[in-house]
């Protein structure tokens, strides 16, 4: 069984200012800003959401078929890619752009400035569903609004089970466009903060919500998740990280845990305690892809975490 990830793919440039913004942002003089800061450290990262699900599910051992736009500068990321066998198949370049990309820069108080240029991303409407072969089901991550409109509708109409995840795009969207996602997924995947936003714009409560879908899941961060399905609710416990380095990517390894689960038929309480390791075992490690186990250690930490074996 594949799974067909549509959303971005993107360079993250991060940064470290070792002193702190306020000390060289004056207030008074914000009209007339200009400051430069010298960053030291700098490392540059495989990311978007697309990409990050798509290694996270590999891990596991599913079929990954990430769908995407990217521009001229994609073969660093193209390398990485086939290092690890995960699919281009439906990946298109687009010519006289840059691949999407995030630069950061973090001071010592954790505050961060930045700056993201949706370069190719803005294409993604460009790739359609139908191009794909042997899929069983999909999801719809952040990506260039047309896109995530456009593959929802292509998914239902395919008759494909996906998961919307609007993510970070959920400004993109007004509270029509919101339903309208709703009533053509299968599942929807917020955080607390994203749930809250829908909320607001739709006027829609979680039951209203789950009872469109056969499964609701909103996570709450190091408090776990939850999942609604038909009448039931599953309160999902966190998983301990042995060290907490970097939270970035952590919502997108968990949604790489519920694919799998959701792939492999396995059980609400389950797949959800997939899913909160995946997101443990990215924390422990800085950027979105540089986590890496075997499956038979994932296991093993999951009986570790949970008590049980899957």
């Amino acid at each position: 069984m594949a799974a067909l990830i549509c959303g971005s793919l993107a360079y993250d440039t991060i940064m470290v200012f070792h002193d702190k913004f306020k000390h060289h942002i004056l207030p008074d003089q914000v009209h007339i800003l200009n400051v430069s800061f010298l960053v030291p450290d700098l490392r540059r990262e495989f990311g978007g959401c697309a990409g990050n699900i798509a290694y996270n599910l590999k891990l596991l051992g599913g079929t990954a078929l990430p769908m995407a736009t990217v521009g001229t500068d994609f073969a660093p990321y193209a390398a990485w890619m086939d290092s690890y066998q995960i699919s281009r198949d439906y990946i298109k370049i687009i010519e006289n752009s840059y691949t999407a990309q995030a630069f950061i820069t973090t001071d010592m108080d954790d505050n961060q400035i930045t700056a993201f240029h949706p370069g190719a991303m803005n294409f993604s409407h460009e790739n359609n569903i139908s191009q794909a072969q042997g899929v069983q089901l999909g999801i719809v991550s952040p990506d260039g609004r047309d896109g995530m409109l456009q593959h929802a509708q292509q998914f239902a109409e395919a008759g494909i089970p996906f998961i919307f995840d609007p993510g970070q795009g959920m400004p993109m969207f007004n509270g029509d466009d919101l339903k309208q996602f709703v009533e053509k997924a299968t599942w929807a995947t917020f955080n607390d903060y994203e749930w809250q936003l829908m909320h607001e714009r739709t006027g829609m409560t979680v039951e209203q919500v789950a009872n469109q879908l056969k499964g609701l899941i909103i996570t709450k961060g190091a408090e776990g998740a939850m999942i609604y399905s038909g009448d039931k609710t599953y309160q999902i416990p966190a998983a301990k990280p042995h060290a907490v380095k970097d939270p970035t990517g952590c919502g997108d390894a968990f949604r790489g845990g519920l694919l799998y689960g959701l792939m492999n038929g396995i059980d609400w309480e389950t797949t959800g305690r997939i899913a909160s390791l995946m997101g443990a075992m990215k924390i422990e490690q800085n950027g979105t892809q540089n986590h890496f186990f075997s499956l038979d250690e994932f296991k093993q930490r999951f009986d570790e975490n949970f008590g049980y074996s899957f």
